[in-house]
């Protein structure tokens, strides 16, 4: 799979998200971020995995 995001954007996309009230559950960024999703999955072993390295778990 190809990247369009390095690991250090998506935790950046992730805080970015969390900093305008999104809701960062699996199911709502699938649906309305799934590159940032797909990228996310490629770094890290999970969806939650993510949210640690962002430091919102």
């Amino acid at each position: 799979m190809e990247t369009t995001l390095r690991a250090d954007e998506v935790i950046s996309r992730i805080k970015q998200l969390h900093t305008n009230g999104s809701l960062l559950s699996k199911k709502q960024v699938k649906q309305n971020e799934p590159e940032l999703m797909r990228n996310a999955l490629f770094y890290f072993p999970s969806w939650e995995h993510a949210l640690k390295n962002a430091e919102l778990l």
